[in-house]
């Protein structure tokens, strides 16, 4: 996987019991910070992310760590599949993407994008897509890394079920 400043990033095995504790430490993180809405996870999502997550056709996720303490995570992204009908091939949606906030401005979001690509190509897939908040400082870090619009500005409307 790419490395940049003493960056390692790991592919998460969703059976390891360690990685998980990770995952769900680095999102609970994420799920604190503004940016993903101030509140921590429950419990019942921690718990139900430990068996759900290994179900998911596709889903793959990275932790980042750093040389100086290999068995502390400072980043993780989280990816599932999609699929272009237009290019009839797999796409890969970069659903979340944290950097505990005293390692942010260490490249570690641009490792664990660089991770996810190369991973990405290897399978196939023909596109990489994210969605992010118009007020989150990280669409700086997307754009430089080659994301764009798509040709016109898109909105990403929910509805919550």
């Amino acid at each position: 996987m790419p490395e940049l400043d003493a960056t390692k990033c790991v592919q998460v095995d969703y059976s390891n019991p360690v990685h998980m504790d990770h995952l769900i430490h680095m999102l609970n993180w994420y799920a604190l910070d503004p940016m993903g809405g101030s509140k921590p996870l429950t419990e019942e999502v921690k718990a139900r992310l430990r068996t759900d997550l290994k179900t998911v056709t596709g889903a793959v996720s990275f932790l980042a760590y750093e040389a100086a303490h290999p068995d502390t995570p400072v980043g993780l992204i989280n990816c599932f599949p999609g699929y272009s009908s237009f290019l009839a091939k797999p796409l890969l949606n970069i659903h979340d993407v944290v950097v505990h906030p005293e390692h942010r401005g260490k490249s570690i979001g641009t490792v664990l994008i660089q991770a996810i690509e190369k991973y990405a190509r290897e399978q196939g897939h023909c596109k990489l897509s994210l969605e992010v908040r118009t007020d989150n400082p990280a669409e700086i870090l997307y754009r430089r890394l080659g994301f764009g619009n798509g040709g016109n500005p898109m909105w990403f409307l929910i509805k919550d079920l």
